[in-house]
């Protein structure tokens, strides 16, 4: 399916900086790494990257409360078709509960591999003021 013309298209170092999502922004995602596969990041993007992984998984939870109502659906009348319509619809309604489920589980995965990562960052900074402090005094 071709976007229209002006139409954004997903991007994921775009920010939305309305609140249409209309005009995106530049992002803050890390550069890729010259020596292979994958990206480095600074620790202000590790924060930001826990954050929005951790907004997006409390999003699909909430999505996910409204998906129960669907689950639960009645029937309007007594007849048939109002029975075999909701009970199609309770379906789908329990098909979306399985899928947003599992996408907040992914988003709660991602956000504690940034932290893990922030973990990491943190101990080699750690580090480094440690072997800094231990320089011998007077050497410049």
């Amino acid at each position: 399916m071709a976007v229209p013309e002006g139409q954004p298209t997903y991007d994921p170092g775009m920010r939305w900086n309305d609140s249409m999502g209309l005009r995106p922004s530049g992002g803050s995602y890390g550069a890729s790494v010259a020596e292979g596969a994958g990206f480095k990041y600074d620790e202000a993007t590790l924060h930001e990257l826990v954050k929005e992984w951790t907004d997006l998984a409390k999003e699909y939870l909430t999505d996910r409360i409204e998906a129960e109502l669907i689950a639960i659906a009645q029937p309007p009348g007594m007849e048939y078709a109002s029975g075999g319509n909701a009970e199609i619809t309770r379906e789908s309604g329990n098909a979306l509960m399985t899928t947003l489920d599992q996408r907040a589980s992914y988003c709660e995965s991602m956000a504690k591999k940034y932290a893990a990562a922030l973990g990491k960052y943190a101990t080699v900074e750690e580090q480094s003021v440690v072997d800094i402090n231990q320089q011998p005094k007077g050497i410049v």
